[in-house]
C-alpha cells in the first residue's frame, strides 16, 4: 500500500506538473495530522516517507532545554490550531529520535490522510496556475466561451483555467455565442479559495496594441511601434441600432524605409482588415506619430482636412481651423472624433470653421490683460504680441499694416498641404523686419 502511494505521487506529478519533493511533504503533513488525532500520540512528532521503499515511520522528537520548542509551533491561519513544527532553523542533531510508529498506522493513514493529500495538491495547483497567470496581465490570449449572459460575467476557457469577462469588459454591440472562439487581453489576476481569477477585456487598448503586433511583423519585430491609442467601444443608440466602435492609432518608424502606416494597413488593407474583423467592424484610424504638436494634432482629426493649427504650449490647448465643409467631419458624429483625437495627442481640441474664426475676429475685443490700448494686434512667429503702436484708424502698426490673419492667439503652424492657399502669410516678427529679414 505505502508502494502504491509512492507510484500515485509520481503519476500526480507527471500530469499535474507538481514537484514530487512538495507532494512528499504535503503527504508527511497529512499523515502527522492523522497521528496527532490518535490515542496516546506523543507531544511532539514528525512523520517521515522512504521515497524509495515508501515506509512511512513516526519518531517523537525530544529537545534539549535550549531549544524553545513554544517559538517552533506552526499554527493554522485560520483556525488557529497547532498543525506541526517549524524545525526549518534546528540542528537536527542535537534532537533525540526515538520511533513510535503505531501498529496499525497504515490504517490509519489511508483513512485520514486521503483527502488532506487532495487538498494539498488542489492547493499546489491553484499556486502553480496563479504563478503562470499573474506574469501574463497585458497578454492576448485565446478562448471558447463556456457561458454569456449578456447580464453577467461571460466565462472564457483558456485550457486549465476558465477565466471571466466581466460585464462592464465586454462591448455592448458584440453578443458572444456559447462555443464561440474569441481574443482578449488579461487585464488582472486575483486570488481565491477557488484558484485564481483570471479576468478578461475586449474593452481595453491594449487589445488593439496586441491585435496589430499580432498582425503586423514589423510592430513584432520593433521596426514599428504604436505610441499611442485612443479607443471608443461600440454602444447602442438611442434608437436600439447598435453604433460602432472607433479606434485611433499613432504609429512611428524606427528604420529607415519602413513606412509605419503602411505597414499596418498591410498589402490592399490586409492587415487592418484583419483587425477590424477581430473587433467586429470596429473603424481603426492609423495616423503618424509626430513631435510637432501641431502636425501631429491636425493629422489626428483625419479624416478631416485642417487648414490652420493655433497651440498653446503652456496650457497644452489647440485650436484648429477647418474649411467650412470640414466642421463636421472634423467633429465626428456626438464629437467623437474630436474626443478621440484629443485623448490620442493629449491636448484640449477647439475646432472652428473659417468663418466661426473670421466672425470671432471681427467681434475680439481685448482687455488691460492681452495688450495695452493701441497696441498692434499682429501675432509674431513667437507667439507673442507685436510690441509696436499700431498706426492710426488700424489695428496694426506699419510693419504688419498688410497681415489679415491674426487669429494666431498662441503660436500658428500652416499645414505644409494648404500653405500654397493661404489668404496672408505669417506676421513677421518686428525686429527682423526692422532688420530687413525674411
Amino acid at each position: 500500500m505505502s508502494r502504491d502511494i509512492i507510484e500515485a505521487l509520481r503519476q500526480i506529478e507527471k500530469e499535474k506538473g507538481i514537484a514530487f519533493e512538495a507532494l512528499v511533504v504535503a503527504l508527511e503533513d497529512a499523515l502527522l495530522s492523522a497521528y496527532n488525532k490518535t490515542p496516546n500520540a506523543v507531544e511532539h512528532a514528525k512523520v517521515e516517507v522512504d521515497t524509495e521503499t515508501g515506509d512511512m515511520r513516526v519518531y517523537e522528537l525530544i529537545f534539549p532545554d535550549h531549544i524553545d520548542v513554544e517559538a517552533l509551533k506552526v499554527h493554522d491561519e485560520e483556525t488557529g490550531e497547532e498543525i506541526g513544527l517549524d524545525l526549518s532553523g534546528v540542528d537536527m542533531s542535537e534532537v533525540e529520535r526515538i520511533e513510535v510508529t503505531p501498529d496499525d498506522f497504515g490504517r490509519i493513514a489511508a483513512q485520514t490522510a486521503k483527502q488532506v493529500i487532495l487538498q494539498r495538491i488542489r492547493e499546489a495547483e491553484r499556486d502553480l496556475m496563479y504563478e503562470e497567470y499573474v506574469d501574463r496581465v497585458g497578454e492576448l490570449v485565446t478562448g471558447i466561451v463556456q457561458q454569456s449572459d449578456p447580464r453577467h460575467n461571460t466565462l472564457v476557457e483558456l485550457g486549465r483555467v476558465e477565466a471571466e469577462l466581466p460585464r462592464g469588459e465586454q462591448i455592448e454591440t458584440e453578443h458572444y455565442d456559447h462555443g464561440a472562439r474569441i481574443k482578449a487581453v488579461i487585464v488582472r489576476v486575483e486570488e481565491s479559495a477557488k484558484g485564481p481569477q483570471v479576468k478578461l477585456s475586449r474593452r481595453s487598448e491594449d487589445l488593439v496594441r496586441k491585435l496589430f503586433e499580432l498582425e503586423v511583423p514589423e510592430i513584432a519585430d520593433g521596426l514599428v511601434e504604436i505610441k499611442q491609442v485612443a479607443r471608443e467601444t461600440g454602444y447602442r443608440g438611442r434608437d436600439g441600432k447598435p453604433v460602432p466602435g472607433r479606434c485611433k492609432i499613432a504609429v512611428i518608424s524606427n528604420a529607415d524605409g519602413v513606412d509605419p502606416v503602411g505597414a499596418c494597413v498591410g498589402p490592399r488593407g490586409s492587415r487592418v482588415r484583419m483587425v477590424v474583423s477581430e473587433l467586429r467592424g470596429e473603424r481603426i484610424d492609423i495616423i503618424p506619430y509626430n513631435e510637432d504638436a501641431a502636425r501631429f494634432v491636425a493629422k489626428a482629426l483625419s479624416p478631416a482636412r485642417v487648414r490652420e493649427v493655433i497651440v498653446d504650449d503652456e496650457e497644452r490647448n489647440a485650436t484648429i481651423i477647418v474649411p467650412d465643409d470640414q466642421l463636421s467631419l472634423a467633429i465626428g458624429k456626438e464629437g467623437q472624433n474630436a474626443r478621440l483625437a484629443s485623448k490620442l495627442t493629449g491636448w484640449r481640441i477647439d475646432i472652428k470653421s473659417q468663418q466661426q474664426m473670421a466672425e470671432a475676429e471681427d467681434n475680439m475685443e481685448f482687455g488691460d490683460d492681452e495688450g495695452v490700448d493701441g497696441q498692434c494686434m499682429a501675432v509674431m512667429r513667437t507667439g507673442k504680441r507685436c510690441p509696436n503702436q499700431a498706426e492710426p484708424g488700424s489695428r496694426y502698426c506699419s510693419i504688419h499694416a498688410d497681415y489679415v490673419a491674426p487669429e494666431a492667439a498662441a503660436k500658428a503652424a500652416v499645414m505644409p498641404e494648404v500653405a500654397a492657399d493661404a489668404e496672408a502669410p505669417a506676421a513677421p516678427d518686428a525686429g527682423d523686419a526692422e532688420q530687413g529679414g525674411e
